[in-house]
């Protein structure tokens, strides 16, 4: 909640970044790094934004976003930057999933293998669309197809049962959404980033995990940063007269500086008033932009079970299931479902009767999870497109509204959805914000480090 105070804050401030996620706090240090004075608010008492290293379960549990890839080159940069290691999630042993109104059981390559057979099809003129993946608006063929959603091109390409069952699972907990609006050319765009692999990229989604968590290198990069982090600034107002920009929060309180860079999420956008209004296309792009609304979910199983991956119908509360950790005796498993208001999963009853679908043998003693989709300062989990706005909105809300800039993994140029992304766009738009202040003042900026 926001601290209530009446104070301004206007002394020489060049930027004030809006956010303390991993978009922000690079911003943040890109920009402290070339001398300029950078001051941070952020709404919650943490930084890391939609992630979330918190002790739940027993042990140090990701609650937001986790997994990262050598084949995402911004956050492989910063882990390298930092001395930073992997850590790697089991290797399954086991896999169920249900396809074609039953359960099946079989070993992990077994439904892999489904998935890829499957898939391949699917995206196969990835590169096609985004033969430059990191630029995705380069070549003007996916406006072709930005119309078209997930799920119609699956049922269009693949008659019902079992191969039409898994690809709806798969992409609808990639989407961690439901696919009758889920673009297309988000699924492409995926996909392209590992050069049409889909093998790899998903293995990019959910493998590779930062040591010591994401908190390690949130901490990183905000010590490198040098700079302040106002908590509890809940943001209300942004206004921009041409000269200067003001942050309002609920509070009350107000800082003033040269630039601004907002960095919260798209759903999250659409609440803040801005003077003078967002445009048509960036107002339409943060309300209805996005349609992941769904759930992650920490499951502490009684009892040593051999690592499984487990993946049910697009359409249940709950339709993916990972083993991550075993813990005093127990194991612990992550899961995820494509529709948040569909399950209580602080339940521990109702997360049980989704997993016994699939893994019969398999107890639940507790659980744990954050509601991202309720949270005010989320109204997401990772960001995914809707059809139509890569073509109509994407650009509108990179090009920024006057001395006012956006960043965040919602609006990455390549990998959106992902802490990469996040990095990446951060370090765009601390590049825009310093050439506008340098084009403004006359003021040649110089890496201070």
């Amino acid at each position: 909640m926001d601290q209530e105070h009446s104070t301004s804050v206007n002394a020489t401030l060049d930027v004030v970044v809006v956010g303390a996620g991993f978009a922000g706090l690079t911003a943040a240090r890109e920009l402290t790094r070339q001398g300029l004075k950078v001051r941070v608010v952020e709404a919650r008492d943490r930084i890391g934004g939609r992630t979330w290293l918190d002790h739940r379960l027993g042990r140090d549990l990701e609650i937001g976003g986790t997994w990262v890839h050598w084949t995402q080159p911004y956050v492989w940069a910063e882990l390298k930057r930092y001395g930073i290691g992997t850590v790697a999630s089991p290797e399954p042993q086991r896999a169920f999933w249900w396809a074609d109104g039953g359960r099946r059981e079989g070993a992990p390559g077994e439904l892999l293998d489904l998935v890829g057979i499957y898939n391949g099809e699917l995206v196969k003129e990835s590169r096609r669309y985004f033969p430059q993946p990191f630029t995705p608006l380069a070549v003007d063929d996916f406006k072709g197809i930005d119309h078209v959603s997930v799920q119609d091109r699956i049922r269009e390409q693949f008659p019902a049962g079992a191969a039409r069952d898994i690809l709806e699972s798969f992409w609808a907990l990639n989407f961690n959404g439901p696919l009758e609006d889920a673009a297309l050319t988000q699924a492409l765009r995926w996909v392209a980033l590992t050069n049409g692999d889909w093998a790899v990229n998903f293995e990019a989604c959910a493998t590779y995990k930062i040591q010591g968590g994401t908190a390690a290198l949130a901490e990183a990069i905000l010590r490198d940063a040098r700079t302040a982090v106002d908590f509890g600034f809940v943001v209300s107002g942004i206004s921009d007269d041409g000269g200067t920009v003001t942050v309002r929060s609920a509070g009350g309180r107000t800082i003033t500086a040269r630039t601004a860079i907002v960095t919260v999420p798209l759903h999250v956008l659409g609440a803040v008033d801005f003077e003078p209004p967002l445009t048509p296309a960036q107002a339409e792009g943060a309300n209805d932009g996005q349609v992941s609304k769904g759930v992650k979910v920490w499951i502490r199983l009684r009892g040593e079970h051999a690592p499984f991956v487990a993946l049910g119908n697009a359409d249940w509360p709950l339709n993916f299931f990972q083993a991550e950790y075993v813990l005093d005796g127990d194991t612990i498993v992550v899961g995820f479902g494509p529709d948040a208001s569909k399950i209580d999963a602080a339940d521990a009853a109702a997360v049980q009767a989704q997993l016994a679908r699939l893994v019969p043998d398999a107890e639940v003693r507790n659980v744990a999870t954050h509601d991202w989709v309720a949270d005010p300062l989320a109204g997401e989990t990772w960001p995914m497109h809707r059809t139509g706005f890569l073509a109509n909105h994407l650009a509108a809300l990179q090009a920024g509204h006057g001395n006012v800039l956006f960043a965040g993994s919602d609006i990455a140029n390549g990998w959106g959805g992902f802490i990469d992304g996040a990095i990446e766009s951060g370090m765009e738009a601390a590049s825009a914000a310093a050439s506008n202040i340098a084009g403004r003042t006359g003021t040649a900026l110089t890496d201070n480090n």
